[in-house]
Formats: C-alpha cells, sequence, structure tokens
C-alpha cells in the first residue's frame, strides 16, 4: 500500500502544505488530508468547515486529488516519517487496518463514549473504526454497491416488473436486449467488473457463502460448485453487454441507462448522483433496487476520517472535527449530496430522496440481522493484495479467457498466492 518513491512534484507539495500547521497558531486549527476535490464532495466539506468555524477552529485544507487516495497515501507516509502527521485523513478500508498496526493514530474511546457511538455505528463499519478495541476514526457515510439503476422509461415501455430473482433477471433483459436496446450498460475496468461479481456471489450462494469466499477466502468456498455457478452467471451477464464496453467509466455506463440507450447498470450508489445531475427524479425517471437475490443483504465501502497521534495543542480541535464528523446535521447534509447514506442509524431520512431513503432502511435493517458485508471489489473485505489477485480471474473469466470451472480453480490458487 505504501510507496517507497516520491515524485519531484509530490515533495514539492509536501513543502508546501507542510507550512501550514505554522500559518494558524493563534487559534485552534485542524488540517485535513482529503480526495474530495469534485464539486459536490466539496461543497458537502462546507458544511463541515463552517461548523468547526462557529467553534472557533480554523480548517487547513489539505486536498489531494485523484480519487481513490494513492497520491494522499503518499503525501502521508512522508508527512508521518517527518513527525508532522495531519489532524486527520480520508481513508478507506484495509488502508485504515494498515495505518493501526503502526502505533501512530489517535485514541477517541472518550469521545465516542460521550456520544455514544458504539450505539449508533454498525458493526460492520466498527470493523474499520476500530483496533484493538478502540475508536481510531469517525466514519462518514456508507456506500452500497450491490444496486440495480434502470431506465423506467424502457420498463414501462416492454411492461416489466422489478425483478426479485435471478431467472426474473435474465427474462427482464432479454426483453430489453430483444427491443434493440443494450441490456446492461457496463464498463471494462477490473473494479467494475468485481462489483457485478460480488453481487453474483451473494445472489447465487447467500451471506453465509459470501463471509466464506469473499471475507474468510475459504479455499472449499472459493473453488466450490457455488462457485462455478458464480462464474456461468457471469458469463451470461456478459452476453448482455454492448461490444464497446471495454475500458468504459463508470459514469459513461451510467450515461446510457439515463440517455435511454441501455436498460440497467449494476453499480454503486455513487451513480445515483449522475441521474440527479442530468435532472431526473427517483422513480420517476429511474428505478433504484437491490440486485436481485440480495434484497436482504448490503455489501459497503464507508468513507472514515481517521485521526492521527498530534500534539497536546491541537488535540482539543481534533476532537472538535471528530464529533463535528460524526454528528446527525453533518451526516445527513454531506451524504444527501454524495449519494451514499450516513454512517450512523439514528439519522433522520427526511432530506433524503426516494433512493436514498430505501438505502437507509435497508442499511439499517442489514445491521440488525446480520446481512451487512464488506465489498470485495471495494476494499472491504480482503487486503488489496488479495482483491487484485480476484481481480486478475474475475476479468480474465469475464473477457473469456476462462471457462467457470477453470475459473474457479484459478481462484483458489490466486488467492492463495496473494495471502
Amino acid at each position: 500500500m505504501f510507496l517507497g518513491k516520491m515524485t519531484r512534484a509530490g515533495i514539492g507539495m509536501i513543502a508546501a502544505l507542510g507550512l501550514s500547521t505554522s500559518i494558524a497558531s493563534a487559534q485552534e486549527s485542524v488540517e485535513v488530508l482529503h480526495w474530495w476535490t469534485a464539486g459536490g464532495e466539496a461543497k458537502a466539506l462546507q458544511v463541515l468547515k463552517k461548523d468547526l468555524e462557529d467553534q472557533g477552529v480554523s480548517w487547513n485544507d489539505m486536498p489531494v486529488a485523484g480519487g481513490g487516495g494513492e497520491q494522499a497515501m503518499t503525501v502521508l507516509r512522508a508527512r508521518v516519517t517527518s513527525g508532522n502527521a495531519p489532524t486527520a485523513v480520508q481513508m478507506l478500508g484495509f488502508d485504515i487496518k494498515d495505518w493501526a498496526g503502526e502505533d501512530v493514530l489517535a485514541n477517541l474511546d472518550a469521545l465516542a463514549e460521550k456520544e455514544g457511538w458504539e450505539e449508533v455505528v454498525p458493526d460492520a463499519l466498527k470493523d474499520f473504526s476500530k483496533h484493538d478495541g478502540h475508536w481510531i476514526a469517525a466514519p462518514v457515510n456508507v456506500h452500497s454497491t450491490n444496486w440495480v439503476w434502470a431506465n423506467k422509461a424502457i420498463f414501462e415501455e416492454l411492461d416489466l416488473k422489478q425483478p426479485t430473482n435471478w431467472d426474473e433477471l435474465i427474462a427482464a433483459l432479454d426483453k430489453i436486449k430483444d427491443a434493440g436496446y443494450t441490456a446492461v450498460a457496463h464498463g471494462g475496468q477490473a473494479w467494475q467488473d468485481a462489483t457485478i461479481f460480488d453481487a453474483v456471489v451473494m445472489a447465487t450462494g447467500g451471506p453465509e457463502f459470501y463471509q466464506a469466499s469473499m471475507i474468510d477466502t475459504d479455499p472449499d468456498a472459493l473453488g466450490s460448485d457455488t462457485m462455478k455457478t458464480v462464474f456461468d452467471r457471469m458469463a451470461k451477464l456478459r452476453t448482455y453487454v454492448d461490444d464497446n464496453f471495454s475500458g468504459r467509466d463508470w459514469n459513461l455506463a451510467t450515461a446510457m441507462v439515463i440517455n435511454k440507450e441501455a436498460g440497467v447498470q449494476f453499480m454503486g450508489d455513487w451513480a445515483k448522483g449522475e441521474f440527479l445531475n442530468a435532472g431526473k427524479v427517483p422513480d420517476t425517471d429511474f428505478m433504484c433496487f437491490r440486485f436481485p437475490g440480495t434484497q436482504d443483504a448490503v455489501t459497503f465501502n464507508s468513507d472514515q476520517f481517521v485521526m492521527f497521534k498530534v500534539g497536546e495543542d491541537r488535540q482539543d480541535a481534533q476532537m472538535k472535527l471528530a464529533s463535528a464528523v460524526m454528528s446527525p446535521s453533518f451526516q445527513s447534509a454531506f451524504n444527501v449530496v454524495k449519494g451514499s447514506v450516513p454512517a450512523r442509524t439514528d439519522v433522520s431520512n427526511d432530506a433524503f430522496d426516494a433512493c436514498g431513503k430505501k438505502g437507509m432502511a435497508e442499511l439499517a435493517a442489514a445491521n440488525k440481522k446480520g446481512t451487512l458485508f464488506g465489498s470485495m471489489a471495494h476494499g472491504h473485505s480482503v487486503p488489496a493484495g488479495v482483491k487484485n489477485a480476484m481481480y486478475d480471474v474475475i476479468t480474465a473469466h469475464f473477457n473469456g479467457e476462462y471457462d467457470s470451472a477453470t475459473a474457479a480453480e484459478e481462484l483458489v490458487n490466486a488467492v492463495a498466492s496473494a495471502q
């Protein structure tokens, strides 16, 4: 995960950003490293900045563009090594676990106990927010990944009902394809292939099989007949994708559904923002529902603000930041814009649209039922090395390099080699 070499631009960025901790010494301040530089996300962060300013805490922004955060981790490594860690860092999944083992993170237990985090944060998120029983991060959101986004006009034109199982899904896709539309809008990138794979694993084998294969990486599950069926189903879905899918970005696939060129897309809830930006309305212009067969389960990823050990003079501001991140008002305001749902289960759904309300209710139900699982495709079920090994097999099979039986065997071997 950590990069040993730095670009000249990266070193220059660190030098420039390193000055920020000495600028605002007259008042309390926080320095936050993040990659939320896009319009909607950056706008949502203003809510958090305003909250802190009202408490007399200035915000020193440390934005590092790049979406996945790789450049952010490079900058962070250099800052921590030099003994000048930022107050908080946006982080995902197993990156959090990696840093937690290095004894450089702050302890948020007192604040968490005072504000009752234990009772409102889902257990599956706490697996990343806590280390050795201690709170180290404040979760911002939950993105769930097992969604279907559908063009409602196509469904109405073809008199299609929302499919609830595999057979109904295939029947619907056949009708969409026969009508001359692309049935499944998809981009041929490894993480997009894996996003569909996550859903098919859950739909085919159920929660226990997902746990065994995608989280526990049990070789018996990975090489099972059930996994062969998963690959068979992936091959079937491949027949509904258009010929130009290779390398297509996810948002361009979303645009195909928006523009009535395609019937459905299998994608996380960030896709909703594309529909909203195009002026589309949930349940009027587009439909959102769980991948058929996964209605009682949610696979997720979650952005969290990890707090690093800082000097005593900066700790009060750091606690104010963590408290503000966890406040219901910020959790609502930010996630309405982001397309995700709050990381705490007690936030009002009043400000959310129909898909947001559905997502919040299903998250709470899955948390209560024990069917809330970290997404393999999005770095929340296995370390990066194992995830990437799975990616290779999934994409090779999707592109026709393996038959299903061979793919299941290769999955076992790839995971074993990566562990």
